[in-house]
């Protein structure tokens, strides 16, 4: 199917009934910006918010792909469709995403119950891919039941997901560094749930321990605490337990007062995000913008990235409303 012959409507209609090379395209256009995806999101926006979202993040290495693979496992069994969006490093050859959770999770690519995108960070900071928040929606649209995205494992800098998911989990190893130096800041402030995985390893009851030091220090009441749960991915130890936890805190958060306010607060991130994208653009078309020919000024004519910045706002303006 030509996917722009077909007016966004129809579009999106084929995506509801599960048509999963529509869904695919269509994230393709997202992915590149181009106009006609922004269009079908437009469509597709207000049939969101049913979808428990589940942001998985944490340092490489600690087995978030196995865990994502055995936590899909756990969702299909309950009869629930999942949708996963594996944020992997760029490829410095070809632009797109290294595919490694796709080789992961091949067990799962023939059931109708689960659709899987790799995408490509393209350089974006913060471990997700700059269009990641897009097709959450798109997914969140098409009528999955869970949505998880896992992120690239950038570290403790890896905190935007928050923005995007319900529940946030940050899966921590024994024995990778993962002590009390490394965990107080950053992903520390972001989890719903910490899973130390790996965990027959050595180790294990030293990093609890300290999870739950820093945890006691927080301040929080004990029932607004995250709750840590122990796994071994490679053999789905746990994962039952994990699972349940989700569902029963995706489920609570989707029918209390607290999630129109989180709604409220993902709303707002969205419109902002759009607006300065736009805007950018914009900008950027009106005054011939070249970054690199701009950084060229400031390497070879002494000029300043706030003196640069200043000429080219000034001469925008001028463009857009005269003297």
């Amino acid at each position: 199917m030509d996917i722009f012959s077909k007016d966004t409507e129809e579009i999106f209609n084929e995506i509801k009934k599960g048509n999963r090379i529509i869904l695919s395209r269509t994230i393709t256009l997202i992915e590149n910006g181009n106009p006609f995806g922004t269009e079908i999101l437009k469509t597709a926006f207000h049939e969101t918010g049913k979808s428990i979202i589940i942001g998985i993040t944490g340092a490489p290495g600690a087995g978030k792909s196995t865990l994502v693979d055995k936590l899909t496992t756990e969702i299909r069994k309950k009869g629930k469709t999942v949708a996963i969006i594996a944020v992997d490093p760029t490829s410095p050859f070809t632009g797109g995403a290294i595919l490694g959770d796709r080789l992961r999770m091949q067990k799962h690519s023939i059931d109708d119950g689960v659709f899987i995108r790799s995408m490509a960070t393209r350089g974006n900071l913060g471990g997700l891919a700059s269009s990641t928040d897009d097709v959450i929606t798109l997914l969140d649209a098409a009528g999955f039941d869970y949505i998880i995205v896992e992120t690239v494992g950038v570290g403790q800098d890896e905190i935007d997901i928050v923005k995007s998911a319900h529940l946030s989990i940050v899966v921590m190893v024994p024995g990778m560094g993962d002590d009390i130096q490394a965990i107080k800041a950053g992903i520390m402030e972001i989890a719903d749930i910490f899973v130390i995985n790996k965990s027959d390893h050595p180790g294990v009851e030293k990093i609890e321990q300290e999870l739950n030091f820093i945890l006691m220090l927080s301040g929080k009441p004990k029932e607004e605490l995250p709750e840590i749960i122990k796994t071994v991915a490679t053999s789905g130890k746990g994962v039952d337990h994990l699972f349940n936890t989700v569902e029963k805190r995706g489920k609570e958060l989707l029918s209390s007062n607290k999630y129109s306010k989180y709604h409220k607060e993902l709303l707002k991130d969205k419109l902002v995000r759009h607006m300065k994208e736009k805007l950018f653009e914009k900008f950027r078309t009106n005054v011939g913008l070249n970054i690199e020919e701009e950084v060229s000024k400031i390497l070879n004519e002494k000029k300043s990235p706030y003196q640069i910045a200043e000429e080219k706002i000034s001469s925008f303006l001028e463009k857009c409303y005269g003297d």
